[in-house]
């Protein structure tokens, strides 16, 4: 018998009757049912009473028992379609009911608790995750205010500070490698000091991915679930509307105002990696063509989903280009007066601070772009070594940009693919540069009457 649990209420009368199970089971199939892979058996509701549930055949075999880790993968997207996207979830995904069908695909079975999970609660979880990853602890423990796991009057400070203890040295090791089991039993040993509260929801949610993480490992020890998970929520956070992701996202890629390429280009390539590793799979294609994780990023910026994403780029390319502008005006000048017989008055277009670092990131975006088209999915390491002079670090730092722009003819070859892309991408791409050049005329403008009245 089946125990029915909507937002954390019961009621035994429901709790014993199938004929809310196979609603449950109703809605699970027009929801999920469309995923790539899974299987959820049709309810006969016409045959189905109080005490009698009436369900479509299933011949297979216990997930846990066949070793097919890509149907693990298939549950996990399932999984977060269920928490983040619906909100409307399986809460009782033990290996009993999850099946191996004999055609290869992922069925579930016994729809009797399901779980909801409100738009705020799956908002404060996706933030989490990012800020766990990015060890934002400080945000971090006000997720968890309000996730309720903490109540609003726990001192943020001293939370901040266990946290940091507590997950510091498993998220230093990468996303891929932190285990979703050992997060739970570390964070578990500082529940008791804070008075952390478990409600109904995250025990089942924890309870659902752990299931399947479990199942994993029996058959790959090193399988962690939120390595699998983390490509999907940057994807989320990257492609959506809700104003507090939007928000969240912001404040990720920037801080004090300067632009922090490195969590961008994270996010960018963990969201890209998996719908590039399936894309490679489901075609047959070797993971040696390196044209498939450019042609999904172009894709993707291009898309109304992609929006967001795509108006940092053009105005971060912007400030590199104006910057570049600059430090070009400089060097000229520069080297004319030196060869003069007389001394002239220094340069007025003189780079500042963020001069250089939009220098810098627009050499950061021209590497981002030729590893997506190589398929290096590794973090760029800063320039090191001391330079003499400011004026020494501009030079280094044009000489680097301009080295880079000689290898974006390597991208070249990828042209191909604008005739493949939907023809609202290819519009949108011929707008692109009218963009740029726009947001790069008003920078060049507002620079110039600043200092005019300066």
């Amino acid at each position: 018998m089946g125990i029915k649990s909507i937002s954390g209420k019961s009621n035994l009368m429901q709790e014993m009757d199938y004929r809310e199970e196979a609603k449950n089971g109703q809605k699970f199939r027009k929801l999920y049912g469309r995923i790539r892979d899974v299987f959820v058996p049709e309810m006969c509701m016409k045959h189905s009473t109080r005490r009698v549930l009436i369900m479509e055949w299933v011949e297979g075999q216990k997930l846990a028992e066949v070793n097919d880790l890509y149907l693990v993968e298939v549950g996990v997207y399932c999984s977060l379609t269920q928490l983040l996207e619906y909100g409307f979830y399986h809460a009782d995904p033990h290996p009993g009911n999850l099946l191996r069908t004999s055609d290869g695909k992922l069925a579930y079975l016994d729809f009797g608790m399901m779980g909801e999970f409100r738009q705020e609660l799956q908002d404060g979880f996706i933030q989490a995750c990012l800020h766990l990853v990015n060890r934002d602890f400080d945000s971090l423990a006000k997720d968890f205010v309000t996730l309720g796991l903490l109540p609003p009057t726990a001192q943020k400070d001293e939370v901040t500070k266990a946290l940091t203890d507590v997950f510091e040295n498993a998220v230093n090791k990468g996303v891929r490698s932190i285990s979703f089991g050992d997060l739970s039993g570390n964070l578990g040993r500082t529940m008791y000091k804070f008075k952390f509260r478990i409600p109904s929801y995250f025990s089942l949610v924890i309870r659902s991915l752990a299931v399947l993480e479990g199942i994993a490992i029996g058959f790959d020890p090193n399988y962690k679930v939120l390595s699998s998970s983390y490509p999907w929520i940057a994807r989320k956070v990257l492609t959506d509307n809700s104003p507090q992701l939007r928000s969240t996202l912001q404040a990720l890629l920037y801080k004090e105002g300067v632009f922090r390429i490195d969590r961008l280009e994270s996010l960018l390539t963990e969201s890209l990696r998996a719908k590039t590793e399936q894309y490679l799979a489901r075609n047959g294609i070797k993971s040696t063509d390196s044209s498939v994780a450019i042609k999904q990023m172009i894709s993707f910026t291009l898309t109304e989903k992609g929006t967001f994403v795509r108006e940092i780029l053009i105005q971060e390319f912007a400030k590199g280009l104006d910057a570049l502008g600059l430090a070009t005006m400089n060097y000229v000048s520069s080297s004319t007066s030196s060869r003069l017989p007389f001394a002239i008055q220094p340069s007025s277009t003189s780079m500042n601070a963020e001069d250089l670092t939009n220098l810098r990131t627009l050499r950061r975006l021209l590497q981002l772009l030729l590893k997506l088209q190589k398929q290096e999915y590794l973090n760029i390491e800063p320039r090191s070594g001391n330079v003499a002079s400011k004026q020494e670090v501009v030079e280094e730092d044009v000489s680097l940009v301009l080295y880079e722009m000689t290898n974006v003819q390597d991208l070249l070859p990828l042209l191909s693919i604008i005739p493949e892309l939907p023809l609202e991408c290819q519009e949108e791409l011929v707008r692109i540069p009218a963009d740029l050049i726009g947001k790069l005329l008003s920078r060049i403008v507002a620079r110039t009457i600043r200092r005019m009245f300066a």
